[in-house]
């Protein structure tokens, strides 16, 4: 009986641990910290739904074609090219102004994106998570890719979904990738300075109101790797310094 009983708790735990990588594959940033496995916090994985339940991918199917809504910035690639679904205005408040920035990285498992539609399907894998909480949209406002495309994500006139108790006014800017154990692509980086740099310019938001994840909230986000680039990049000299 005694030997039964081992060999059972050791099924269980590796019935447990697929489990779990099953929803580690589908992860992204989130505010709620656990431990690493080196020093300090990392955010605990958001877990996703590739097929969420019914009325979690969204309800409002939005056509797809070429031209982005109005008064998008110049060069994004428009939520019609990755996603079949608008948001659930129902759900979220309006933006109502903005006055920060906030950058963040996915936190998936490390993966090679080749190609604008790797990314897209990146992206909405992301979105469909978020909806299967129970959000409105994808949390974040726009997305970097690895190769420095910009992508719409939730309509700017929605507050966003990506710091938790902090997301009034606050501009969400994902950069794919998990930049713990990633170094982010030079054409990331490059787009991510103008792009961040033309939101504080149209916005009139100060050095000092761009931020990562980890400094609004205890996670690792967006990635010690990311969030090194942050700080030379603020700091004076850098790209965003000099905008």
């Amino acid at each position: 009986m005694q030997d039964f009983n081992r060999r059972d708790m050791l099924v269980r735990s590796l019935a447990l641990g697929a489990l779990a990588s099953v929803y580690g594959v589908l992860s992204a940033c989130n505010s709620a910290p656990r431990r690493a496995r080196g020093p300090g916090l990392v955010g605990t994985p958001i877990p996703e739904n590739p097929a969420p339940a019914a009325g979690h991918a969204g309800t409002r199917p939005i056509a797809r074609g070429p031209a982005g809504p109005s008064g998008l910035p110049t060069g994004v690639i428009p939520r019609t090219r990755w996603a079949r679904y608008g948001p659930d205005p129902s759900l979220a408040d309006p933006m109502r102004g903005i006055d920060k920035i906030t950058v963040h990285h996915d936190g998936m498992p490390p993966q090679v994106l080749r190609g604008p539609d790797a990314c897209a399907a990146q992206i909405e894998i992301i979105r469909r998570g978020h909806r299967g909480n129970g959000w409105a949209d994808i949390g974040y406002h726009y997305i970097v890719d690895p190769d420095g495309r910009v992508w719409e994500g939730r309509p700017i006139s929605l507050q966003g979904a990506h710091v938790k108790d902090q997301n009034p006014h606050n501009l969400g800017i994902l950069v794919l990738g998990n930049f713990e154990e990633q170094q982010p692509t030079p054409q990331a980086l490059a787009s991510l300075d103008r792009f961040v740099s033309a939101q504080m310019h149209q916005y009139r938001i100060p050095l000092n109101r761009v931020f990562t994840h980890q400094e609004l909230a205890p996670t690792a986000c967006p990635g010690r790797n990311l969030q090194r680039y942050m700080e030379r990049t603020r700091a004076r000299g850098g790209p965003l310094a000099s905008a």
